[in-house]
C-alpha cells in the first residue's frame, strides 16, 4: 500500500505554478515541433510503441514504475529540440512529460534563467569540470533517484510531530527535513523540490549519460558516466526504459557553425529513433539483486537510509563501483542496439571505456584530432 499523505504536505505544486510550467513545457513544445515540422525534414521510428507507453502513464496515481529514456547527444539543442516530435496533445501535460538535468553553470545563473528552467522541468546539475559541487553523490541525482519512485518519502514509524526533526540527509536539504518544499544543490541556493509531491511520484527522468555534446561524422559515442546507473540500481521498482538514437541536430546546432551562433540552422535532416523498452528484469535484475543486498548489508551495520542517499561504503567499495561500471556499460549497449537499427555498423568495444578518450588530450571543447568537436552541455 503507498504511504498515507500527511495533512501539511499538498499533493502537487500550486495553481499559478502548475500554469505556468504548463504553458512553459507547451509553448518551447510548440516552437521545437515547428521548426522540426516546417523547417526541417524529421521523421520518428518506434514513436508509436513509445506514446503507448506515455498513455499508459497518464494516469499518475495508476502509474505503477517511473520512466528513463537515454540517448546519444550530439548537440546543445537535443533536449527540447527532439520532444518536438511528440503529438501536440502530449506537449500540455507536464505531469506527463521529461524532467531533464541541465547544466548549473548555463541554466541556473540567475533568476530569470532558473525559473525559466524550472518550470520546464530541468533539475541544476552542477559539473565536476565547472564547480567543485558536481559527480554521482550530487543532491541533484537524489532527487531524480526520487522522481522516478513513489513519494513522498515519509517513514511510517515516526509520528507526524516529529518528522521534521527525523529525516535528516548528509547529501540534501530534504524538504521533509526542513519544514518546507524545497532543497539545495550547494548549502546556499534554494530550489523548489519536485520529489516532494504526489503529482510527479514515478516520473519520466531523460538522461544524456555522455554528459557533453559529442559530433562525429561516423556518428560514434563517447564513453557513458555513472549517473545513468544510480538512477537504474536505486529506483524503486526499477523503472521502465527505452534508449533512443537522435541523428541530425548536430546539424542544425553544429560545433562549427559561424554568426550567429545562437540560431539553429534550418533545412536539415532530422531523425528521433525510440527503442523497445527494455525487459528491464533480465538487462539489470542480476545487477539490482546484489545492489539490494549491499545496501541491506550497510544497513544493517549504519541503520536506516533514506531513498537516493548514500553512505561511504555504497559510493566508494571496490563493488559498487564494479556494478556501477556495469550497469552503465550494459545501458550504452542498448543505445547502440537503436544505433545498429539505423543501419550503422558495430563501433569499436573500445569507445565504450573512458581511457580510450584520453587520446583527446586535456582540452575538453572543441575540435578533436579525429575529426570530432566534444562541447561540454
Amino acid at each position: 500500500m503507498p504511504p498515507e499523505q500527511p495533512s501539511e504536505q499538498p499533493a502537487a505544486p500550486s495553481g499559478p505554478w502548475r500554469a505556468s510550467s504548463t504553458f512553459v513545457m507547451g509553448a518551447v513544445g510548440l516552437l521545437c515541433g515547428g521548426f522540426l515540422r516546417a523547417l526541417s525534414k524529421s521523421e520518428a521510428h518506434g514513436m508509436d510503441k513509445f506514446l503507448e507507453l506515455l498513455d499508459e502513464r497518464s494516469d499518475v496515481e495508476g502509474r505503477e514504475r517511473g520512466l528513463i529514456t537515454v540517448s546519444n547527444h550530439v548537440s546543445v539543442l537535443d533536449d527540447p529540440l527532439i520532444w518536438g516530435i511528440l503529438p501536440l496533445s502530449y506537449l500540455f501535460q507536464p505531469d506527463n512529460l521529461r524532467w531533464g538535468l541541465g547544466s548549473y553553470d548555463l541554466c541556473f545563473t540567475n533568476k530569470g534563467l532558473s525559473t525559466f528552467f524550472t518550470l520546464g522541468q530541468v533539475l541544476p546539475t552542477h559539473r565536476s569540470a565547472h564547480s567543485p559541487h558536481g559527480g554521482l553523490f550530487q543532491p541533484t541525482i537524489t532527487q531524480a533517484i526520487r522522481l522516478l519512485c513513489r513519494g513522498p518519502f515519509v517513514r511510517a514509524d515516526v509520528p507526524h510531530e516529529k518528522l521534521h526533526r527525523s529525516l535528516r540527509s548528509p547529501d540534501i536539504s530534504d524538504p521533509f527535513s526542513d519544514g518546507h518544499m524545497s532543497f539545495s544543490t550547494n548549502g546556499i541556493d534554494n530550489f523548489p523540490s519536485p520529489s516532494a509531491y504526489f503529482s510527479r511520484r514515478h516520473a519520466w527522468v531523460h538522461i544524456f549519460p555522455e554528459g557533453m555534446i559529442h559530433q562525429k561524422e561516423d556518428r560514434t559515442m563517447r564513453y557513458f558516466k555513472w549517473g545513468v546507473s544510480r538512477l537504474i540500481l536505486e529506483s524503486d521498482p526499477l523503472p521502465d526504459i527505452v534508449p533512443i538514437w537522435i541523428e541530425g541536430p548536430e546539424h542544425v546546432m553544429d560545433e562549427a557553425r559561424t554568426f550567429p551562433r545562437f540560431l539553429p540552422r534550418p533545412f536539415h535532416n532530422v531523425s528521433i529513433t525510440f527503442g523497445d523498452k527494455l525487459d528491464g528484469e533480465k538487462a539489470f535484475g542480476d545487477l539490482r539483486k546484489r545492489w539490494k543486498q549491499m545496501r541491506a548489508n550497510e544497513e544493517k551495520k549504519s541503520g536506516t537510509l533514506e531513498v537516493g542517499v548514500l553512505n561511504d561504503a555504497l559510493k566508494y567499495s571496490e563493488e559498487a563501483v564494479e556494478l556501477r561500471k556495469e550497469c552503465t556499460m550494459r545501458v550504452r549497449r542498448a543505445v547502440l542496439d537503436v544505433r545498429r537499427s539505423r543501419g550503422y555498423p558495430d563501433e569499436d568495444p573500445k569507445g565504450g571505456l573512458a581511457e580510450t578518450w584520453k587520446r583527446e588530450g586535456p582540452k575538453r571543447e572543441g575540435p578533436k584530432a579525429d575529426g570530432s568537436w566534444t562541447k561540454d552541455a
